[in-house]
């Protein structure tokens, strides 16, 4: 049994097979075969989502098995009932939990105790997901990613975190530009070695970059830091003059949703290099391989 918790829970060729995988699903477009009829799929949130949740859900219905709902409010976790308790019933009645929460502890704990795969649908550290449909994206737009160049503009949140353990698997090379204070985990950093350069300034990021990509500068739950980020981030906007000091036929990517005019101007994530829109149908793609993948193990 795997779970996927981060991207680096999975080697760099199992990575590529799913990427891959994904990709030939996409060209089937719904795929003859029903291969988790009757499988069940239990989604937890206590976090809202619109890709993540009809992305899985779809997905599962696509491949002729079902997807549970389930909000932590509407359910006992909302009662303080501990994560271990919960993980132990779903994995008696349902064959994969994916959650979406705030804490990457409660995920693995969720794992520790849980019989059946566990996905992370998106916590504090990691949003794996996010990458498989980013690289899937990649593949389709300009092949293989090995040795090029990605420039993350922005916070060093979970999806540059997952950026940065992709460019070690996925063997490109990230330029993280983030002001000071907004650094990603050191760790994580450590353990990309020479893939991930920590940049001040946006413009050097840019700088022949085959790719570009970037998030919102106020993630959920840091609301009330709002007006600080915007003052913090005012030097990493996305605009025209940054896209064109990438090369010429690069790539904008941002994992959604967007707030024009912070992180990204309209002109750039609107415009002809921007490819969000297949990055995010590219969710549905990338998890119905992973589900494939980790169900069709047991």
């Amino acid at each position: 049994m795997r779970h996927f918790l981060k991207l680096s829970d999975f080697s760099p060729d199992e990575l590529r097979r799913i990427v891959q995988r994904a990709i030939a699903i996409k060209a089937d477009g719904i795929g003859r075969d029903r291969p988790l009829a009757g499988r069940t799929l239990a989604m937890v949130f206590t976090k809202n989502s619109t890709r993540t949740r009809v992305s899985f859900e779809t997905g599962m219905a696509k491949f002729g098995g079902h997807a549970l709902f389930l909000h932590a409010d509407a359910t006992q976790l909302g009662r303080d009932e501990p994560v271990a308790d919960t993980a132990r019933v779903l994995s008696r009645m349902c064959d994969a939990i994916m959650i979406r929460n705030d804490s990457q502890a409660d995920q693995e704990e969720m794992a520790r105790y849980s019989r059946v795969p566990v996905i992370n649908g998106l916590s504090d550290l990691h949003h794996p997901c996010q990458l498989l449909a980013d690289m899937q994206t990649w593949f389709e737009h300009r092949g293989d990613p090995r040795g090029k160049v990605a420039a993350w503009i922005g916070d060093g949140n979970n999806v540059c975190h997952s950026w940065i353990e992709a460019a070690a698997l996925f063997g490109f090379t990230l330029r993280v530009a983030c002001p000071k204070g907004f650094e990603p985990a050191k760790d994580l950093l450590a353990a990309a070695g020479s893939s991930v350069e920590i940049l001040r300034g946006a413009s050097f990021a840019a700088n022949g970059a085959d790719l570009l990509v970037t998030d919102t500068w106020t993630s959920m739950g840091q609301e009330t830091e709002q007006q600080r980020r915007v003052t913090a981030f005012s030097d990493f906007q996305i605009d025209a003059a940054l896209m064109a000091r990438a090369k010429p036929d690069a790539i904008f990517m941002h994992c959604l949703p967007v707030h024009r005019g912070q992180e990204v101007t309209a002109e750039v994530i609107d415009g002809p290099q921007s490819v969000v829109w297949d990055e995010a149908e590219n969710r549905l793609w990338a998890q119905m391989a992973l589900l494939e993948f980790l169900l069709q193990k047991k």
